[in-house]
């Protein structure tokens, strides 16, 4: 409200927490995102001048190399991963009583920290895919562990086997993952960790996941 010149760098952050708990369209966290930003906008401004300066003295006090020539850039974040359309986020920590990870599409104007595998340029059919009980059951003998939780990593994506559909099969893959999104859509005042809680997962979402895991294994036979 002090500086409305800043309402344009001001973009929602989440991690793993966030993505799981906020409820959709409700974000708890935000940052200043300033990339390709215009200086004269908020390089005379103190609260920000102050912010870069801290940024700053705690990169150049890193011991990876890495982040102290990011020393240099404050105003931006050591890494960008974000992606210039929509993304598909897969939280890093799960609990492992879900059924299902919840994982779900983002658009990029939503910043997404390392605690969210990203991946971008993927269709409704790889969400299908991935959220079915076939990826589960690799997940469970793949992935790692935070005590009991799931720690999913790259390394469980890259080296999942995928199926080949007909045309026929992927487009039903593709109707039966659309059914996933329009019952998730019906609870708009639910989080996704209340709607794949295990004890109280809605029916219509849990009839639209099993559809869903039936037409991807007959895709792998």
């Amino acid at each position: 409200m002090k500086y409305p010149v800043l309402t344009r760098y001001i973009r929602p952050f989440i991690g793993a927490r966030e993505f799981l708990h906020d409820k959709v369209g409700e974000f708890s966290r935000y940052c200043f995102w300033f990339k390709d930003g215009n200086p004269s906008d908020y390089a005379n401004i103190p609260e920000i001048k102050a912010r870069l300066q801290k940024v700053k003295a705690i990169r150049e006090q890193s011991n990876a190399d890495r982040i102290q020539k990011m020393a240099d850039y404050p105003y931006l974040f050591c890494q960008n991963r974000q992606p210039d359309s929509m993304y598909l986020v897969i939280p890093r920590v799960s609990s492992e009583t879900r059924k299902y990870i919840p994982i779900g599409f983002i658009s990029p104007d939503i910043i997404a920290s390392d605690a969210c595998i990203i991946i971008p340029d993927v269709s409704i059919y790889e969400f299908a895919v991935l959220t079915s009980s076939v990826h589960m059951a690799w997940v469970h003998i793949v992935a790692g562990r935070l005590k009991s939780d799931i720690r999913y990593s790259p390394a469980v994506y890259n080296n999942f086997v995928w199926p080949s559909p007909s045309d026929k099969q992927k487009a039903k893959i593709e109707a039966t993952a659309q059914k996933i999104l329009e019952a998730r859509a019906k609870f708009p005042d639910s989080s996704l960790a209340d709607l794949y809680a295990p004890l109280t997962m809605p029916e219509e979402l849990l009839k639209a996941h099993r559809a869903n895991d039936s037409a991807v294994c007959k895709a792998y036979g």
